[in-house]
């Protein structure tokens, strides 16, 4: 199974709770999940005082992805989150498998979505979590 980092919005209750049950499905289903939102929990992350926080979640996030042989980019959200498309494009960059997973129906131009948020997920972008899990199983 994968070892995947989960690059997703987390700023409201509804993001932060959608990444918990997905990565309890994904870990139910065999694959070791790194969640950012796990591991930020007693980190200072103001702009004003948590300068070194957030440069040390900036700096263990970049290990994670470092570490992981699969990247999951979540896109749900009127547009994709700023900080999760970066962490794609810095997996794409080191070579790792990128897959997306949107349910959300919004598009962002000319009917579709980014051209190269699709390119660097290799257009390989389930839409519900049973069409993910089968996605994760071919690889």
């Amino acid at each position: 199974m994968a070892s995947i980092y989960f690059a997703a919005p987390l700023f409201c209750k509804a993001e932060l709770d959608f990444n918990k049950h997905l990565a309890l499905i994904l870990r139910q289903n065999g694959h070791e999940i790194f969640l950012p939102q796990e591991n930020t929990l007693d980190v200072d992350l103001s702009p004003v005082t948590g300068k070194e926080g957030r440069r040390s979640v900036f700096l263990d996030d970049v290990a994670a992805i470092d570490r992981c042989d699969t990247f999951l980019f979540i896109m749900d959200g009127r547009v994709p989150d700023e900080g999760a498309s970066f962490e794609l494009g810095y997996a794409y960059a080191k070579g790792k498998i990128c897959v997306g997973l949107k349910t959300d129906s919004r598009v962002s131009e000319l009917g579709g979505d980014n051209m190269m948020l699709e390119g660097a997920l290799e257009f390989g972008i389930a839409r519900s979590i049973p069409e993910l899990l089968v996605m994760l199983e071919g690889m």
